[in-house]
């Protein structure tokens, strides 16, 4: 079994990866449908010579490993840069990264075509030839649009949530369906006064760092992130029938060890740690596509509700953790987690009183 943030990388690569490598597949393609069994290429007298197994395997290669240096390297070092920024940027290093690869691929064809070695100076006049041909920059425009394309589609993934597209893409919610889900509500403590006290530009800020460092936890234990509201955060949890669920209660926890390991950055950064209070619970929902000018996926139940004025009460019960009975019921029982009981409550806009747990 995966872990969920090797899930959500490999979940990233592969699109990414796929498309780029489809893009190249399909100029391998139309070159071979114009050249056929032609034995050199017109404009260049370089040797050629199609087989499909060939730009198969070397197309496929380069998309992944375009996609593999987007998501785990490039992603993370143009984070706080703006859309255009990213675009142009990437742009320009994938650009060079494919000129470099398709030197280097024609260095290799020549050699093995010719059976000389890759030193030879017949190869290289034959590299000379094609770099200073039409030929080449026409592949270049070609790989590097395929490549827009490609960071486009990363970037608005990014921008309204990989599994919002990915469903979007596949119809999933065009009809309304039910499901199960877990919902964790996290609010951020003394909001208010932290707000008044830093000044709107500088708590935006706060707000920003605190997002982000609040985001691997959820990764690594597979949330989805439905909505921020301020300085509030919904996270959401599919679950599948008869499935034992302890990620949000360890997401959690992770969340708030991650912001621990920063309190020093804050300090320094903010005069301040910033901390948090939640609320989980669990019920039906029903989910599916929403708006004709702005589309969305939403989640319509009683759930909500009810995790919104479950963390309402962690001041009242003076914890930072609020569960509800169903989502005790949901737990592994090998879990290693001290649950205790605080009672019934009646909550506002309820009928029926519920019985609230902390860890």
């Amino acid at each position: 079994m995966l872990a969920p943030k090797t899930k959500r990388y490999i979940l990233k690569i592969l699109p990414f990866g796929i498309i780029t490598g489809v893009f190249y597949m399909v100029y391998a393609l139309v070159e071979y449908g114009i050249l056929g069994d032609h034995p050199i290429y017109p404009s260049t007298k370089n040797p050629y010579d199609f087989v499909l197994l060939v730009p198969t395997i070397v197309c496929s290669f380069l998309g992944l490993l375009i996609g593999a240096i987007e998501v785990l390297f490039l992603s993370k070092v143009f984070l706080k840069s703006t859309f255009t920024k990213k675009i142009i940027f990437k742009t320009l290093i994938y650009s060079l990264m494919i000129m470099a690869a398709t030197v280097t691929i024609s260095v290799v064809i020549n050699s093995f075509e010719l059976q000389v070695s890759p030193l030879s100076s017949t190869v290289w006049d034959g590299v000379y030839r094609f770099f200073t041909n039409f030929a080449f920059w026409s592949t270049i425009c070609y790989f590097t649009l395929s490549t827009i394309a490609c960071l486009f589609y990363s970037e608005i993934s990014d921008n309204v949530g990989e599994n919002v597209l990915l469903n979007f893409f596949t119809g999933k919610y065009h009809h309304p369906m039910e499901e199960e889900r877990v919902f964790l509500f996290l609010d951020m403590k003394s909001s208010t006064t932290i707000a008044e006290q830093l000044g709107h530009i500088t708590y935006f800020k706060l707000l920003r760092d605190y997002y982000a460092d609040l985001s691997d936890a959820i990764i690594t234990y597979g949330g989805e992130i439905y909505q921020y509201v301020g300085d509030e955060i919904v996270v959401t949890w599919q679950l599948k029938p008869n499935q034992k669920h302890t990620q949000s209660i360890e997401c959690f926890f992770a969340m708030k060890a991650a912001l621990e390991a920063k309190s020093q950055d804050y300090m320094a950064k903010y005069g301040l740690t910033p901390t948090f209070k939640a609320g989980i619970h669990l019920g039906k929902v029903t989910t599916g596509e929403i708006g004709n000018i702005k589309k969305d996926i939403v989640f319509t139940g009683d759930v909500l509700n009810t995790t919104a004025r479950i963390q309402g009460l962690c001041n009242e019960y003076k914890v930072e953790l609020l569960l509800s009975k169903d989502l005790i019921k949901a737990l592994d029982p090998k879990s290693s987690y001290s649950v205790f009981e605080l009672g019934e409550t009646q909550l506002r806009g309820r009928d029926e009183k519920i019985t609230l747990y902390s860890i």
